[in-house]
């Protein structure tokens, strides 16, 4: 297997670990509580757009494990990948303007943000590079 099957496969995982995480969040920040202190319509918000980046992490994570070829070889495939790599991007360049927290489970975060990114990017050059030399 390629390097950018590996890759990809890897940030199929990757996401799939970041959908179990968000489904942990109502335990793990206390949202039962600390949601409570917000109004209806923000305790609402939240949960629901957490609800839908889990389903955005398990459709990426099948995606990316069923359909690893596809992503790598075609033009539809390409545009999927930059989508992810911009977004992990994306993210991680949010954790520095929304989460200043000077903590080492942030640094963590934050460091799973970068490899996501580059799990996408990264196979996405390589599939690229594959795709223009045919």
């Amino acid at each position: 297997m390629q390097t950018a099957e590996w890759m990809l496969r890897l940030g199929g995982l990757h996401c799939l670990g970041f959908a179990l995480f968000h489904l942990a969040f109502w335990r793990l920040f206390g949202w039962k509580h600390e949601l409570a202190k917000l109004s209806a319509a923000n305790r609402a918000i939240m949960q629901i757009l957490n609800l839908r980046l889990v389903y955005v992490f398990l459709g990426m994570g099948a995606l990316s494990l069923a359909f690893t070829r596809e992503l790598l070889d075609t033009r539809l495939g390409h545009v999927v990948l930059a989508f992810m790599a911009v977004f992990w991007l994306g993210r991680t360049i949010e954790q520095f303007v929304f989460l200043r927290i000077n903590d080492w489970r942030v640094h963590l975060l934050t460091a799973l943000f970068v490899l996501g990114a580059v799990l996408y990017a990264v196979p996405l050059w390589l599939g690229f590079s594959l795709y223009i030399s045919r």
